[in-house]
């Protein structure tokens, strides 16, 4: 389902106006989810809140059942496609320490990755939709999702139902605390990775520090792995296909005087295409595996697929560019060199619905770019001046797609 020039040149010449007109209920909406985060796919107050923020449009609204999730659809005045558009609602199990007079006040829970910002934008832009219900053909879906952060809420979603009205195109705005506000950074194909996570667990005798030779120490084993995963990447996987592996974690032993039976390694796999991810499951094994008999050892290697690459439509992702262009200004989209190796659940959507997401930039301007505080960190502040962009971005999607 294409989105045409005209439908982009007839967009309303004021959307950024009214979604500066709706700043104060998107700030007020934000502010009060950043205060209250919630983690996973159990969001009973995150999910009211959206409730609340929902009603009195007339959308037909309804509720997961195996999560927190919102699905609320909004019908146009005349019969026609459907077009999705995501906002995700999880927070990050971090303790905040930004000092904003509405920091979170749940210990150990922090919305660090933006995602109170998705929700209340994409809340005000049900709004400014339903004011220009008589301009849509067609429907809206509004995706109010769970679990992003690692528990596969928009799986959940896509298996309660959510894509059996059928839209046509999907969209989803993710805010970046390192890009300068109002700006939207995009790129056709993959624009975030997939992401899996590796478990070796080298197993040897265990034995008396003093005496290695009457053991058989996993632990250099396991050390030699975490060089030579990282020279298996640069030698199996070519220069032009990105691929990061990263050994997050090392674990073996319990004091000094001890050598263990068992070392194990924790770490994640990041790749950019499902060829080169299934090529390195299993030279990955096969490497873990062999260098471990090397040392006398055995090694048992599990790696569990977590989200797939997160790919872009050429297409959608050029309507995305003129209607950012329209609403926003020509110099406010901005094409990425490079994608990010983050991942992101909103690929399943994308796996099964042509569209885009595009990073929405919200930096304070008061931020030096060099130490601004990335996604994920528990000192990120967002710029609220962002907001109105990403609202009227939202909106002027669907009604270019739905004019």
């Amino acid at each position: 389902m294409p989105i045409s020039s005209a439908s982009v040149a007839g967009l309303p010449g004021d959307l950024l106006a009214e979604a500066r007109r709706l700043q104060p209920h998107t700030v007020a909406l934000r502010r009060d989810l950043h205060r209250t985060p919630e983690l996973g796919l159990d969001l009973p107050r995150t999910r009211d809140a959206v409730l609340r923020a929902l009603d009195g449009l007339g959308a037909d609204v309804r509720t997961g059942s195996s999560c927190s999730s919102v699905v609320a659809v909004l019908d146009g005045a005349r019969p026609g496609p459907t077009v999705l558009l995501r906002g995700d609602m999880d927070a990050l199990p971090l303790q905040e320490d930004t000092g904003l007079e509405f920091a979170s006040a749940v210990d150990g829970a922090m919305h660090a990755c933006g995602h109170d910002t998705h929700t209340a934008m994409l809340a005000s832009a049900a709004h400014l939709l339903a004011a220009h219900r008589d301009r849509i053909a067609g429907r809206v879906l509004l995706m109010f999702q769970p679990g992003e952060e690692g528990f596969h809420g928009a799986r959940h979603m896509i298996d309660e139902g959510l894509l059996d009205d059928g839209p046509e195109l999907a969209y989803a705005l993710h805010i970046s605390s390192t890009v300068p506000t109002g700006e939207l950074h995009h790129r056709p194909g993959p624009i975030m990775a997939a992401a899996d996570v590796l478990r070796v667990t080298v197993t040897g005798r265990g034995g008396h520090a003093s005496a290695p030779q009457d053991a058989c120490d996993p632990v250099p084993a396991a050390a030699a792995m975490v060089g030579g995963l990282q020279t298996l990447l640069s030698r199996r996987v070519g220069p032009h296909d990105p691929a990061v592996l990263t050994i997050a974690r090392i674990q073996a032993g319990t004091t000094d005087n001890i050598i263990p039976e068992t070392a194990e390694l924790t770490g994640t796999l990041r790749t950019l295409s499902e060829p080169v991810r299934t090529l390195l499951h299993g030279e990955i094994t096969a490497h873990c595996e062999h260098l471990a008999r090397a040392y006398g050892c055995t090694a048992r290697v599990g790696i569990a697929r977590g989200y797939p690459v997160t790919e872009n439509d050429a297409g959608a992702n050029d309507a995305l560019v003129r209607v950012g262009e329209a609403v926003l200004g020509e110099r406010a989209c901005v094409p990425m060199a490079a994608p990010m190796m983050g991942a992101e659940d909103f690929s399943y959507v994308l796996a099964r619905v042509p569209g885009a997401l595009a990073f929405l930039g919200a930096r304070p301007p008061a931020v030096d770019p060099a130490t601004a505080p990335p996604n994920h960190s528990n000192r990120v502040v967002f710029d609220e001046a962002a907001f109105p962009a990403g609202v009227a971005v939202y909106a002027g999607l669907a009604l270019a797609a739905l004019s």
